[in-house]
């Protein structure tokens, strides 16, 4: 039966402390009953090694395995492919340790993979929370607001396909190869073929790791949307994409990513163009939080 098969869920953990529990006892609390879970604490620098240590062993029997792994900060694409060479599943659900899993995320993701074997990568729409879990919506600069009547974005996919006008993320054009070279659209909380993963030679360092790998996986395979909320995507201070030094570090390493995948030169000029868009969204929104805050 398609229900029998494990599925490994794997969390990269860094500096999380204060979200780590809420992440795992999201996916304790699966409908999917047969899961492994796999962690590495990227070396932390709180206390996010002590919370998982008691988390795990409160929970070890919940899960058909649990590894934890502790160690030296090695970065987030050695960290996602040690996590995957360990991973025993047909499938492998992914999720940041500061994100949370709804509970029928994993049956509803994997109840689509394993009836379309064509597909190496499926996802579902995310909702917004903020740093106590509460729903939150995004104004038109990504401000968490808590009134839905001032809401610009509901959901993650709201806004990713409000930029994206060019194809309807409901359609086949999902995850197609062209899509994704003019940019990265793709929400969280994927599930992948992991035989899929290991074809395409898994994670990329120094690039921007999502895009880079949903990249590789769209030119050989296909990628499937479910239009139904099934991760909470948390918005903080400390979120990656809000780190424009690093950021910009990452864009100039895709550019090398998109010139080997497609050599028409007009995709390097649509990253540039995508990434100070990016880069003048964060300078006005910080702007934004200085004005509140200094008026």
């Amino acid at each position: 039966m398609a229900t029998s098969k494990l599925v490994s869920v794997i969390v990269p953990a860094y500096n999380h402390e204060k979200f780590i529990e809420s992440c795992i006892e999201s996916i304790v609390a699966q409908t999917y009953k047969k899961i492994e879970l796999i962690i590495i604490n990227d070396g932390s620098t709180d206390n996010t090694h002590g919370k998982i240590i008691s988390l795990v062993e409160q929970y070890r029997k919940r899960f058909d395995n649990v590894v934890y792994i502790t160690r030296e900060n090695k970065g987030t694409a050695a960290t996602l492919n040690e996590l995957i060479s360990l991973a025993k599943g047909e499938f492998i659900f992914q999720i940041a340790s500061d994100d949370m899993a709804k509970p029928c995320a994993i049956k509803t993701l994997h109840a689509f993979m394993a009836h379309n074997r064509r597909y190496a990568l499926v996802v579902g729409d995310n909702e917004i929370i903020d740093s106590a879990n509460r729903r939150v919506y995004w104004d038109q600069d990504r401000n968490n607001v808590d009134d839905v009547s001032q809401a610009v974005y509901k959901t993650f996919v709201d806004f990713l396909q409000s930029r994206r006008k060019d194809f309807n993320f409901k359609s086949e054009q999902f995850g197609d190869l062209s899509t994704l070279l003019k940019g990265n659209y793709i929400p969280n909380g994927k599930m992948f073929r992991k035989s899929a993963l290991l074809e395409v030679g898994g994670y990329m360092e120094n690039t921007v790791e999502d895009w880079y790998i949903n990249i590789q996986l769209a030119r050989k395979f296909k990628l499937k949307y479910i239009d139904k909320p099934l991760l909470c995507y948390r918005w903080h201070s400390n979120n990656t994409i809000k780190n424009r030094a690093y950021m910009k570090k990452l864009a100039k390493n895709m550019k090398k990513v998109i010139a080997s995948v497609d050599p028409d030169k007009s995709y390097i000029s649509r990253i540039k163009r995508l990434f100070h868009r990016i880069i003048e969204k964060m300078n006005i929104t910080k702007r934004l939080y200085q004005n509140r805050h200094n008026g």
